[in-house]
């Protein structure tokens, strides 16, 4: 499979690619390098690193998207199964509460249940941008992806 906009960022233990799925443009991922189902698992290393990855991908989507609010939540499960852990950096604009009614978990839950994703075009788009962001916005720990 391949992954629209590839690597936006990367620390030396993190990686930052844009959301795959219905949660719209902009939504981001923050991932471990290592294969990790637990918070508790992480290294002392990934554990420091990971407060300034999350905050740095935020901004980016604070600074590029304009949200009302960006939701940070872990996800971690497939078919009922641990897998892989990874934060999801997603924007919630005003428009997109007021067209479903929801917020928080339910508006997750309902995004996944409409099923829309964004036209790959529109996230090789904002990809060069977050990389922009992300280049210009020295963050601790930081590669070039």
């Amino acid at each position: 499979m391949s992954l629209p906009g590839g690597v936006l960022h990367e620390t030396r233990h993190w990686r930052v690619e844009h959301c795959v799925g219905p949660l719209e443009i902009g939504a981001l991922i923050v991932k471990p390098k290592r294969h990790v189902v637990r918070v508790s698992e992480l290294e002392p290393e990934e554990a420091a690193e990971l407060g300034g990855t999350l905050r740095a991908a935020a901004g980016a989507v604070d600074a590029l998207i304009r949200p009302e609010q960006v939701y940070v939540t872990l996800w971690s499960h497939a078919g009922g199964v641990p897998v892989h852990i990874h934060w999801v950096i997603q924007p919630v604009t005003r428009a997109l509460l007021d067209s479903f009614g929801l917020r928080g978990p339910h508006l997750q839950v309902a995004m996944f249940d409409r099923n829309e994703t964004p036209a790959e075009a529109e996230v090789e788009a904002i990809a060069v941008e977050f990389r922009e962001w992300f280049a210009s916005n020295a963050v601790a720990g930081s590669r070039e992806p």
